[in-house]
């Protein structure tokens, strides 16, 4: 049986971050799917998760430090050994950080969408990060996308369907759980559509 957690044990904080780490740096058992939640937010879907799955392993990403605290002391609190956070940025995780082919799944849910045309090349869903999320991504391992804004949908969807090293899926099977995040709860509540896409790994 695996150990109460401890909250500085939640938080992954990588000897060097100018490596890429080991698997078991991140969770000890390499058996153990992994999925890694980009832009964490507040930790209410990592969280959820992770109880509904302990069978599962989550490491979360978030570049804001008070969130990641919180995170770690609502991980502790609920004796989560399954969930872990880092604090970074999301771009240079994927690109120079995690190990390749370590996760099954990625969830990219409610990522800002720079509304503003000249800030459109902040976007998360570029070239760039294409070739890191399909790198980290285990063989047949996909990516949940979800936002409420219908222009980056569009854009994202376009992006990911031109490039090569995706290919268009259907979202999940009915009943499958993926809770709703904070932001998706705000934007049901105002009436907004959610635009939801799902993707495969394509290649090896």
């Amino acid at each position: 049986m695996r150990r109460a957690p401890e909250a500085e044990s939640i938080e992954l904080i990588p000897r060097d971050y100018f490596r890429f780490l080991r698997r078991e740096e991140i969770f000890p058992d390499t058996s153990r799917r992994l999925e890694l939640d980009v832009g964490c937010g507040d930790g209410t879907f990592l969280l959820e998760m992770a109880q509904h799955y302990p069978d599962r392993d989550f490491l979360g990403i978030e570049r804001l430090g008070g969130r990641v605290k919180k995170i770690s002391r609502r991980a502790t609190r609920l004796g989560l050994t399954n969930a872990r956070v880092l604090c970074l940025e999301s771009s240079y995780v994927l690109g120079w950080l995690l190990p390749d082919a370590c996760a099954a799944r990625v969830h990219l849910l409610f990522p800002d969408p720079w509304p503003k045309k000249r800030h459109a090349g902040k976007r998360f869903i570029h070239p760039e990060n294409l070739t890191a999320l399909h790198r980290v991504l285990a063989t047949g391992g996909d990516v949940l996308f979800k936002t409420d804004h219908a222009d980056y949908f569009a854009a994202s969807s376009e992006a990911m369907e031109t490039s090569p090293l995706f290919r268009r899926a259907g979202w999940l099977p009915p009943g499958e759980f993926h809770p709703d995040t904070d932001f998706e709860k705000v934007w049901i509540a105002q009436g907004c559509a959610i635009c939801r896409a799902r993707w495969i790994k394509n290649g090896v």
